[in-house]
């Protein structure tokens, strides 16, 4: 198992680091500093009843983690586990939650000016889920509203 810490680097004032990874092909990111760790660690446990939305938890280092399936949140198909599948664990609330993505991205470092409003026809037109958008050299990254996307208790309709 392979696990990637976050470890947050003194900021440039303005500059914003992103966590990336993916869903299909859409690159995604949150900012870095709402993250405690990246894993592969996807022992999970369903939850009877929880929302669609909750695949199940695990147990991280004696904390039980819920983890959220994005894909569902956005209206997907529940996300396949592979080898590259991962866990975005975040901290909000006072409790660690993972959220599945297809596969890890980079780092990526930009300036806080660069994010730009997400378009009007994100997410069904609200953007509720996303801060803002970012152009890279050859690709665009969405960049999630973590609180929003957590708040979710169904997919998006």
């Amino acid at each position: 198992m392979t696990t990637i810490v976050a470890e947050p680097r003194p900021a440039q004032a303005g500059e914003l680091e992103i966590a990336s990874f993916y869903l299909d092909d859409a690159l995604m990111g949150i900012p870095i500093e709402v993250i405690e760790e990246i894993n592969h660690h996807l022992d999970l446990t369903p939850v009877p009843h929880a929302p669609q939305c909750v695949r199940g938890v695990t147990n991280l280092r004696g904390e039980v983690v819920t983890v959220i399936d994005l894909r569902t949140v956005f209206g997907l198909e529940p996300t396949t586990i592979t080898r590259q599948t991962c866990n975005v664990v975040v901290r909000s609330g006072g409790e660690q939650i993972g959220i599945l993505a297809d596969r890890i991205g980079e780092v990526v470092s930009t300036s806080r000016a660069a994010i730009e409003p997400p378009p009007a026809n994100v997410a069904g037109g609200d953007g509720r889920f996303f801060r803002g958008v970012c152009k890279l050299d050859e690709e665009i990254l969405v960049l999630l509203d973590v609180e929003q996307v957590l708040a979710a208790e169904s997919p998006v309709k």
